[in-house]
């Protein structure tokens, strides 16, 4: 009846670590920091406008609407980069909509230390996004700096660094 029992444990290690091993394939190890924030919604309008002049059925667009999301990538040299994405919510799950990589920070050849939303509740009223970047592009400064990202109720987007 032990042996049984130890074989079970043993048999569960197995299985449990098999789970781990399988998260670790799933997300790279180089994501730093990850910050889901703000929203953005489209009217039927605003994608049929989009379509480039396609032939859509009436009422077959019906909105769409979902969040942003801020992430950074350690480099090889320590640096790091960020990417901002705007993810849809659907019936199906989260799909990404677009990414791409602030070239403002890039440049800066940043060590990213923190990435924060303007609000932990994960509500906002408006539509946009705010949040901040604490970042150093010295590694042995004593403190980071803050700079913001900011995406108004249109869509533009607006990088600098932040006044307190």
């Amino acid at each position: 009846m032990m042996e049984k029992a130890v074989v079970l444990a043993f048999c569960l290690n197995l299985a449990a670590g098999a789970v781990l091993a399988q998260d670790g394939a799933i997300l790279p190890p180089n994501i730093i920091f990850v910050t889901s924030t703000g929203f953005w919604e489209e009217s039927a309008s605003d994608i049929e406008a989009g379509a480039d002049d396609e032939a859509t059925e009436p009422g077959a667009a019906t909105g769409r609407r979902g969040y942003y999301k801020l992430v950074a990538l350690r480099r090889t040299d320590g640096t790091a980069e960020i990417h901002l994405q705007q993810i849809a919510s659907t019936p199906a799950g989260p799909e990404i909509v677009s990414s791409a990589e602030l070239e403002e920070f890039t440049a800066l050849k940043p060590y990213v230390t923190d990435i924060r939303p303007e609000t932990s509740t994960g509500v906002t009223h408006q539509p946009g996004m705010f949040a901040t970047v604490y970042l150093k592009t010295d590694p042995s400064a004593a403190e980071p700096e803050s700079w913001s990202v900011l995406i108004d109720e249109l869509g533009d987007i607006k990088i600098e660094r932040a006044t307190n």
